[in-house]
């Protein structure tokens, strides 16, 4: 009786973390201090953050500078894309629906510009 009470309480938790909530580290950082090399999954339930690409400044959370190295991706909104996950400091995926993406962002031209569009 104990060992089915227990198999039933893991499999509730295993269902709990692995279901389509968004990821634990998610939930614990504020997306604005967002920085540093990214990878992009193709996979929603592998990344970190689902983020929309707004196509307009004035309706996005966040504004993304892209560098061209990952040294120069130290501060608030500098994005360097990589394809090795291993080398990533986040990944994230780009989700096609604006409701089920955790927060929303926009590629600008102008370095000091990027971070939170407050």
């Amino acid at each position: 009786m104990a060992r089915r009470l227990i198999g039933r309480m893991v499999l509730i938790l295993g269902i709990l973390l692995i279901g389509d909530s968004p990821s634990v580290f998610s939930a614990q950082v504020d997306y604005c201090k967002l920085f540093g090399a990214v990878y992009i999954e193709k996979n929603p339930k592998l990344a970190d953050f689902r983020v929309y690409e707004e196509e307009s400044e004035a309706f996005s959370n966040i504004k993304v500078f892209e560098v061209d190295s990952r040294v120069y991706a130290d501060q608030q909104g500098l994005w360097y894309f990589t394809d090795k996950k291993a080398f990533a400091d986040f990944s994230v995926y780009f989700e096609p629906k604006k409701g089920l993406a955790e927060f929303s962002i926009y590629f600008i031209d102008i370095e000091s510009f990027a971070g939170c569009n407050d």
